[in-house]
């Protein structure tokens, strides 16, 4: 026989003190937890959903970077003639030849300076990613020193107003734009003029890659197997969207700092269920006792005392969301350790993470209420009912 699940109710109801305090206690625990996960999901977001899944970057055999790939000018011809490549309205190939280089600028209200990418394009490039758009100023000349810079970048380091300009190397850059890339790994990142940005750096003779658009899927496996194959061009292709996906390794601290913290977390609210319903237990043992004696099972009692702290666990995971909801506004950024620039983020909490969250705070109620339901069902009933 099932002890009904409006008894739990009723015994959480009438401890409305200390069942606040232990939701309250698993929803800060559940809060940092959520914040955690929202880190890792941002930064998961930012870099395994950029770029397209139907344009191909292509780079030199081996690298992992575009920082770390550069070739001859010339195989971006070779690239442009191959079969399959989808052109513009004006008949040109829609093949866009990148340089892409570190600057280092200071922080703002830091003294500290960090790496950010710069990549230097035609207005090709522009095409290829339809979903960057300008929100303030315009798009830089070609030909001079300019370059537009993304809102998150424009957010996070100093002198990059429309208007300012800064200096870097032996080169002057005006700052005439800033852009919008959808909280893709473009938003952190500053564009400039690929002509001009190439003589100024001295690689005139190279590009990091090239990003090209196959006319359809056919197309760009037909032509990722004959960059590969082509032994005189020493190339690689991949989608753009698994490039930017393979970038997630580069941020090992992030990951470990996740896990820890969610160990951590994890145990920290078993240990914390564990300890209230061992509590509510002592102050029922009488009680328990007795639904023992009128034919109520072990297993109904230790069901009862699980569902219990099952509940308890899923509202303070609840609880734990919307505390941690505001998060979601926070920007912050980590180094790329693949690429050693920066990358800006925004926490990011939907709903598969807080399904996630609340099935993890389930998970640690259930296994928290165990031994104390254990305890409370296979207590001998004749000492259990002379307890005052």
């Amino acid at each position: 026989m099932a002890i009904p699940f409006k008894y739990n109710i009723g015994n959480l109801t009438s401890r409305r003190v200390s069942t606040a305090l232990t939701i309250l206690g698993i929803g800060v625990v559940n809060a940092v937890l959520v914040s955690m996960l929202a880190l890792w999901n941002g930064v998961k977001h930012t870099t395994a959903t950029s770029g397209s899944a139907t344009n191909l970057i292509v780079l030199r055999d081996g690298s992992e970077t575009e920082l770390s790939s550069w070739f001859e000018k010339g195989k971006e011809n070779v690239i442009r003639t191959l079969p399959g490549v989808a052109k513009r309205a004006n008949g040109e190939p829609l093949v866009s030849p990148e340089l892409v280089m570190l600057f280092k600028l200071p922080r703002k209200g830091d003294a500290k300076e960090s790496n950010v990418e710069v990549r230097a394009l035609r207005p090709v490039g522009f095409e290829l990613r339809p979903n960057v758009k300008m929100v303030e100023g315009r798009v830089f000349k070609p030909g001079l020193n300019e370059v537009i810079v993304a809102k998150r970048i424009h957010d996070r380091f100093a002198g990059l107003d429309v208007g300012d300009s800064f200096h870097f190397g032996s080169q002057d850059w005006n700052v005439v734009g800033v852009f919008d890339a959808g909280g893709t790994a473009f938003d952190s990142e500053i564009w400039a003029d690929l002509d001009y940005f190439s003589a100024a750096r001295k690689r005139t003779s190279t590009y990091s890659s090239v990003l090209v658009q196959p006319v359809d899927a056919t197309a760009l496996k037909s032509m990722k197997e004959a960059i590969e194959n082509d032994n005189r061009l020493k190339l690689m292709a991949k989608t753009e969207m698994t490039y930017y996906a393979e970038q997630t390794s580069g941020l090992f601290g992030v990951i470990i700092l996740v896990l820890f913290v969610t160990i951590f977390m994890v145990v920290g609210a078993v240990l914390g269920t564990m300890n209230t319903m061992f509590t509510a237990v002592a102050s029922r043992k009488r009680e328990l006792a007795t639904m023992r004696a009128l034919g109520f099972k072990r297993r109904a009692i230790l069901m009862s005392i699980v569902i219990e702290s099952a509940v308890v666990s899923m509202v303070g995971a609840v609880v734990g969301l919307i505390l941690a909801w505001p998060i979601r506004f926070v920007t912050t950024g980590t180094t790329n350790f693949r690429t050693f620039s920066e990358v800006v983020f925004n926490f990011r909490i939907d709903a598969k993470l807080a399904l996630i969250t609340i099935m993890i705070a389930v998970v640690a109620g259930v296994i928290g209420g165990l031994a104390p339901a254990i305890s409370a069902a296979w207590m001998p009933i004749t000492r259990a009912l002379r307890e005052i």
